[in-house]
């Protein structure tokens, strides 16, 4: 193969790849976020409501997974000598991988239903903040101008 060649089997891999990847990104024009009268594009917005009902959507998935959580006794019945030692094992073996999984999904979505409650609260601290420092800006910096005189 002489180099030429190898050079231009690279540049069309390389095409092929460009073309073929795309990464989710938002629009260069920033239209990400919601647009504001202000003009930032880019600004986030939160529903304070839309987090908390996420939250305890989660908490009663995991209520609702603890409902139907694998049962320990049905383990049992599959015990030798009620039944082949290879599917005792097997049985068991299953038992136990369910059970791990499950203890993993649950402490996962109370883990979730945590951290959005802590975003909720933190979203609420910086709103109170913002709102806190323009009414002091409006206090501090503000001048009373009489009717008659505006």
């Amino acid at each position: 193969m002489a180099w030429d060649e190898w050079e231009q089997l690279k540049a069309q891999a390389a095409e092929q790849h460009a073309t073929g990847m795309q990464l989710n990104q938002y629009p260069a024009d920033g239209g990400g976020g919601q647009a504001t009268p202000g003009g930032k594009g880019d600004e986030l917005r939160v529903n304070h409501d839309s987090l908390n009902g996420n939250s305890n959507s989660l908490i009663e998935l995991a209520g609702l997974l603890y409902e139907g959580r694998p049962d320990g006794d049905l383990c049992t019945t599959a015990r030798v000598p009620r039944s082949h030692p290879d599917v005792a094992a097997k049985v068991d073996k299953f038992a136990r991988f369910a059970d791990d999984q499950y203890q993993d999904v649950t402490s996962l979505l109370a883990a979730l239903s945590t951290r959005l409650r802590e975003a909720n609260g933190t979203f609420v601290d910086y709103d109170g903040d913002v709102a806190g420092g323009m009414m002091n800006a409006i206090l501090e910096l503000g001048q009373y101008v009489a009717p008659e005189n505006r």
